[in-house]
């Protein structure tokens, strides 16, 4: 539904949207309110039949932190929970409410919808850190939880879905292993986001994160910056690690005060707008790892 270089933040929708929803069978969303806007888009399409995964189902909540610009590693005690990269279907409480009934913003209607409304809606991360598929482990439950919602709206695929999902999660186990491998020589040591994103990230692999603002349009107060400054002083930082579609702005200038470089950590939401393709998880998170390592002083491989 969402262009490939779209924000899932940005999103705006359009009345085709909805039509598409009616005409679906299966719609796979991210969960844990990154499209707080499907809601609505759902009702309005009146499709009885659709059969929504929420990817993120039964998988270990991380709580968002209070806006002060830092996740501890450690914070969300259940996040390890999946530490030997299975998905136990028991084992974990359902922190969602079918259905979404936390939500507050109804401002959506088939016809479009108010922007200021859509953005506070968009933002709504009441349910938690919804960016759960940049830990490796966690992605293997929602590869787990899309394999089984396919089989449930195709049975007759069963055998394709289950071997794929294989598959993947062999992969992902693999980058899992070489991430906790490459980054246990930094455990406890901090790194500085541009937003709010990798807490997941961070807890998955005993590390700390700052970030210069919470969202990813929001503007930098003299305040963050400091903070930021102060951070990166204290951890001995090489880099701060902006993202691939944000213009750098005031981490280069804190960049610049330090004498330290602007790199890159992607938070795998959209590509750049050269291109219409996503790219290669595998490959992005791996470039996030050497991003990482140079950030805490590793040599550039």
């Amino acid at each position: 539904m969402l262009p490939a270089n779209v924000d899932p933040h940005d999103y705006q929708a359009k009345p085709q949207d909805i039509q598409r929803l009616a005409d679906a069978d299966v719609l796979v969303e991210n969960g844990l309110g990154l499209e707080s806007f499907l809601e609505d888009l759902v009702a309005n399409a009146e499709n009885d039949d659709l059969l929504v995964i929420d990817s993120s189902q039964d998988l270990p909540v991380l709580e968002m932190p209070e806006s002060d610009g830092h996740k501890e590693a450690g914070h969300g005690e259940d996040a390890h929970a999946h530490g030997d990269a299975e998905h136990d279907e028991e084992g974990h409480e359902d922190h969602r409410e079918e259905g979404h009934e936390d939500h507050e913003d109804e401002a959506h209607d088939e016809e479009g919808h108010d922007e200021e409304a859509h953005s506070e809606h968009a933002h709504d991360h009441s349910e938690g850190d919804p960016h759960v598929w940049l830990d490796p482990k966690k992605a293997i439950g929602q590869v787990e939880n899309i394999r089984d919602g396919l089989i449930a709206a195709d049975p007759e695929g069963e055998a394709v879905y289950t071997a794929n999902a294989a598959a993947f999660i062999d992969e992902l186990r693999s980058l899992d292993q070489s991430i906790t491998e490459t980054l246990a020589p930094y455990a406890g040591q901090t790194f500085v986001t541009f937003h709010d994103f990798a807490g997941h990230f961070a807890d998955s692999y005993d590390l700390e994160m700052v970030y210069l603002v919470e969202l990813p349009e929001g503007n930098a107060a003299p305040a963050d910056m400091q903070r930021v400054i102060d951070v990166a002083k204290e951890s001995e930082l090489k880099t701060l690690l902006s993202e691939p579609q944000q213009s750098e702005g005031a981490f280069d200038a804190i960049a610049a005060d330090l004498g330290i470089q602007v790199s890159v950590f992607d938070p795998i939401e959209t590509t750049d707008e050269a291109t219409s393709e996503p790219g290669d998880y595998i490959e992005s998170m791996e470039q996030n790892l050497a991003n990482l390592t140079t950030a805490f002083g590793a040599a550039t491989p």
